[in-house]
């Protein structure tokens, strides 16, 4: 199966992807993430102004078949959720790198930064070609 995976984010294990932006993440969730979860029909996500931290759950999303933990591949403090994905989860399975789900201000980044994967290696680790 073919996967869209942007070179300009950078991918977590737990199939997560980031954008770093100045001292701001925008996070969301892959394309592989996705189409495993199916038909996504809810999500919870983390509140503004809470803490999250390194690849430790922050909130879930649920699909038809599931629901998965979701992780903050990123430490530092939640400034914005996207409401729209809130009320209307599907649009991750329309595109899911159009539709973040939450902002951090980034604190640490620089411990972290090369835990999280490159496309090139994000590829490799979906096994994707």
């Amino acid at each position: 199966m073919s996967y869209k995976i942007p070179e300009n984010l950078l991918y977590s294990e737990q199939h997560e992807w980031v954008m770093i932006e100045d001292n701001m993440a925008k996070i969301g969730i892959t394309d592989f993430a996705q189409k495993e979860l199916g038909d996504i029909v809810y999500i919870d996500v983390p509140k503004i102004n809470q803490k999250v931290e390194f690849m430790k759950v922050c909130g879930s999303i649920e699909s038809v078949k599931s629901v998965s933990d979701l992780y903050s591949p990123v430490e530092g403090i939640v400034i914005d959720i996207n409401e729209e994905v809130i009320n209307k989860p599907e649009l991750l399975n329309q595109d899911p790198y159009t539709y973040w789900i939450f902002k951090v201000e980034l604190k640490n980044f620089d411990k972290y930064q090369n835990k999280l994967m490159t496309a090139e290696k994000y590829k490799e680790y979906i096994g994707a070609s």
